[in-house]
């Protein structure tokens, strides 16, 4: 089953689309969110969740803080299940977009983002995820974090010159890349530090 993990909602459960998309384990979004923390992006943050399958980063990310989070999902079935779960959980500031990550992202927010999900199909490209981190460029505030989840046999994405990789974490079949625009950190470097939060998952 999985649920949402903490905050607002924490406990709550959430639906999931019967097939085509690979949810984010509790475990390791416990994890993920305890980094996030660590990095303090989350309160009165706007998330993008791209690739969002039932929404559960986007929905975590609203129930402990996010101000404002769109879920980006293209399959029509998933996109179904995010609205359901929304609409289930009570979370305001929380919108649905029905639409390819590719598509979204070619279009600039009416604001920067704060934080980025991107969890792709294990299948996608490296070629099209470094696509998708590119056309974040100028998209992102200067402090911004992008979370990259990918599968452990899949090599490690091709960073544009416009993000620096923070640190990656390990855990069973998934890894996890966190990434900041470059520049970010230059005078605090908390968001830089890959000290292990308290906590926190790992393997």
């Amino acid at each position: 089953m999985t649920r949402i993990v903490a905050g607002l909602v924490g406990g709550r459960s959430l639906a999931v689309p019967p097939k085509g998309t690979r949810p984010t384990s509790d475990r390791v979004r416990e994890a993920i969110f305890s980094r996030l923390e660590h990095y303090e992006v989350l309160d009165g943050a706007r998330v993008l969740d791209l690739c969002a399958g039932s929404g559960a980063l986007g929905l975590e990310a609203a129930s402990r803080g996010a101000s404002a989070v769109v879920l980006v999902e293209a399959g029509k079935v998933a996109a179904q299940v995010c609205q359901q779960n929304v609409a289930t959980l009570g979370l305001s500031g929380v919108r649905v977009v029905a639409d390819r990550a590719e598509r979204f992202v070619a279009q600039p927010p009416a604001q920067p983002w704060d934080l980025v999900f991107l969890d792709p199909p294990y299948d996608m490209s490296d070629a099209d995820v470094a696509a998708l981190l590119l056309a974040l460029e100028g998209h992102v505030s200067e402090d911004a974090v992008v979370v990259v989840e990918r599968s452990s046999r899949t090599p490690e994405p091709t960073w544009p010159a416009s993000w620096r990789l923070i640190v990656t974490k390990s855990y069973g079949e998934t890894l996890v890349h966190y990434a900041e625009p470059v520049g970010a950190g230059e005078d605090d470097d908390a968001p830089a530090s890959d000290d292990e939060p308290a906590g926190a998952a790992s393997s």
